[in-house]
Parts: structure tokens; sequence; C-alpha cells
């Protein structure tokens, strides 16, 4: 795991620290070996080694000095505290979203494979200077009340997402996806029959951004909560819901690098069977003659079986549950809607190949960051809200103990 502006302040939390004592915070917090802090390289023309990592540090400390929230103690040398703004930050950040002022980027925290910006998305990547692969992210949704982090007007929605997503969408590579998480559950104004906006959303993702319509996958969700209430369970006219739509989308369908040999799943028993005997004994015509079957059919050995558009992941994810025991045991405001690291994961391993970029503009709780993180893709989210950004360091720091995932 790598520093962060919000790492090093934190380092200060107690107050008052000298340079070493930084390190040691450093060092536990975001899993740092001593040998790292021990590391020399040769630096400037005159080649004197010093350690990369403290040089970090300062740079960061030199920082948040020019913002106001850190400062030398007079007379002492290496030993910085928080200013008074300092202190309300470290607080506000353990109690409050604390959403980021207009025109601001800051990162958040890094790590050798990507950064998490606090910054409003149409900020951040209008300002991007590379191809981004791939996005996969779940915005607000249209929602008659709104949750913590806040969204638009119904109304005002399929526009809203627009402006939102043409900066990213802007720099997408030829043949680069977007994966679009939204819901299915919107409902007229005290009615039983869905709202349309997904459709409305559909066009003008075509019409305004220039993107075509790949997929629509079926997220089945076994874990969802029954709903709608209104409906199913009191006026009895609709059935409670168990899926979720992902849009796939692309710039360009012919030259698109997803790969479906990146998420080839085992064969069942039974197919293996019939492959480990040659497949098929007999030929067969079916219905109208329209399908026909050879003998041998189904023998070819293969890697795999293809995945089919309906994935079936429950949202109970052990990564989300491990971060919200630690949000809550700290104080931190917990996220009220994540996607389980499962299906990012197999939307990543899909779409992406190992080295691209994937970005997310709705980052929460940096799901597609640490999809991205263990199968070997690069990654850059944006966040309106700091609080989420500082559970999401600990949960990339915590996942920084496990192995990449296998290449694909």
């Amino acid at each position: 795991m790598q520093l962060s502006l919000f790492g090093v302040l934190n380092a200060y939390e107690a107050g008052a620290q000298v340079n070493a004592q930084a390190y040691e915070r450093l060092g536990r917090d975001l899993g740092i070996k001593a040998e790292a802090w021990a590391e020399r390289q040769p630096v400037g023309t005159a080649g004197q080694p010093h350690s990369p990592l403290k040089r970090r540090v300062r740079w960061y400390q030199q920082t948040l000095k020019r913002l106001g929230l850190l400062e030398p103690v007079a007379g002492k040398r290496g030993v910085w505290r928080p200013t008074a703004a300092g202190r309300r930050t470290i607080e506000q950040r353990q109690q409050d979203l604390e959403p980021c002022a207009p025109g601001l980027m800051q990162l958040g925290f890094s790590t050798e494979l990507g950064m998490a910006l606090w910054a409003d998305c149409k900020d951040a990547f209008s300002r991007l200077d590379e191809p981004v692969h791939l996005v996969l992210t779940s915005p607000p949704y249209p929602l008659a009340r709104q949750r913590d982090y806040g969204g638009p007007e119904r109304a005002e929605y399929v526009d809203w997402l627009c402006t939102c997503l043409e900066p990213v969408v802007a720099r997408l590579a030829s043949g680069g996806s977007l994966f679009l998480s939204v819901s299915n559950d919107i409902f007229e104004t005290g009615s039983p029959a869905r709202s349309l906006y997904r459709e409305r959303l559909v066009l003008a993702l075509h019409e305004r951004l220039g993107l075509h319509k790949m997929d629509e996958w079926i997220w089945h969700n076994p874990s969802k909560a029954p709903g709608p209430v209104a409906w199913a369970s009191k006026r009895r006219v609709q059935v409670n819901t168990a899926w979720e739509p992902i849009y796939w989308f692309s710039n360009d369908p012919q030259a698109c690098f997803a790969d479906n040999r990146r998420v080839l799943q085992p064969h069942s028993e039974k197919h293996a069977r019939l492959i480990a005997s040659g497949g098929t004994k007999t030929a067969a015509v079916f219905a109208d003659g329209a399908n026909r079957r050879r003998a041998g059919a189904f023998g070819a050995q293969t890697a795999g079986r293809i995945p089919r558009n309906l994935i079936t992941v429950p949202h109970n994810c052990p990564s989300q549950t491990a971060l919200r025991a630690w949000a809550k045991a700290e104080g931190i405001p917990i996220h009220g809607a994540t996607m389980p690291l499962a299906l990012a994961e197999h939307v990543v391993r899909f779409a992406s190949e190992p080295g691209q970029l994937v970005a997310d503009p709705f980052g929460g709780w940096a799901t597609t960051a640490l999809a991205a993180e263990l199968n070997l893709r690069r990654w850059v989210i944006t966040e309106r809200m700091r609080a989420y950004l500082y559970a999401s360091q600990w949960r990339m720091a915590l996942s920084s103990q496990q192995p990449a995932r296998a290449k694909g």
C-alpha cells in the first residue's frame, strides 16, 4: 500500500509527532515493513542515498502545510503537529461524509496500480490524459428518498448521469467498454408501474455519447430483500424482485477487446463425462430441421464453459462485511449501496486485459478499484465523499496482504 495525503495527516491524530513516530504510525496503518523505510536510493546529481518513502512523507507534510492542515513545531527539527483545521479534518473524517468542494481535486490514496481522487468525476476525468479501457460503475439511483450521499432529482436523472459520464466516455480507448449497474426497482409515483428511466437512459447514452449497447446482463441477487413492499407485500399486484440490470456499452463494437476466455467456468460433471466419452453417440435432427446434431458433438476438449449473461452473486460480500465492521467500530459512515466484489471482478476480467486502465467515476468504497488491483489492472476512481475514501484506503491496505489473482 502506498502513502497518501489522508494517511500522513492521520499519523498526527495524537498531536505533535517526531518524524520517527509518524513513520511508525504509518507503518502500522499501511502495513509498511521496517526494511522498506530503511531502503536507500541515490537522489539528485550528487547521487546521495536517501529513503524514497521518507522523502514522500516530507512531500505530503509540505502539501498539508500549504493546505493549512499541518505545521512544523517551532524550534524542534522534524516535529510536526496538526493545525486546528487539521484536527477538525481528522475528526470530521470519522464523523461526516465531507463532500469535496466544487473544483477541488486531491489525491485520497494510491497504490502501485492506481489512485483514488477526492473530486467530482466531471472535474477529474476532464483532465485525464490517457485512454481508459473499462468504466465499471454504479451511480446513485433515482430514488424517491435519496441515501446519505445524495443524488439528482428524478426528472433530471438521465441528463445528470450523461453529463457525469461524458468526460470519462470521451477518454475510452477504441473498443473500450462501459458497464453500468442501475436499478430496476424505480416506480412511477404512487403506482405499481415501473419507471421508463432505464429505456430513456439507454437511448440517451447512444444518442448523446455515441455508445452502442452490447448487452444487458442480469445480476441475480438471491439475498435481495423482499420488495417492492408496497406493491408485492401490501397490494399484491407485483412479485418480489431478485435482479438488477447491468448495461454493457462500447464505443466501437468491432474493436471491442472483451474476451470470454478470461472468465471461463468449470464444466459440469455431466458435461465433463460427455467430453471424456467422445461426445454424443448418434446424430439427431430437432424440431423442423433447424437444429441438427452430428455424432461426436460436444466431445471436443475445451478450457471451460462460456458463462451466461445471467450472473448469480449474493450482495452479502465477505470483503464488504469486514469493511462495514471496521467502519462501524471506527465511527465511519457506512456506505448504503455497494457492489459485491465477485461481480466486479467478473466484469474486470471479462472486459479488460492485465495492465489496462479501469475507471469508476462513482468510486464509493472502491470495489471497482479493488477488483482491478487484485487482477493486475491499473485503475483510477473518483469519489466526492472523503469518508468513503478513508474507508476505501483501509480496505485496500487490508487487501494488499492478499496475493494477486491469476493472470487473465
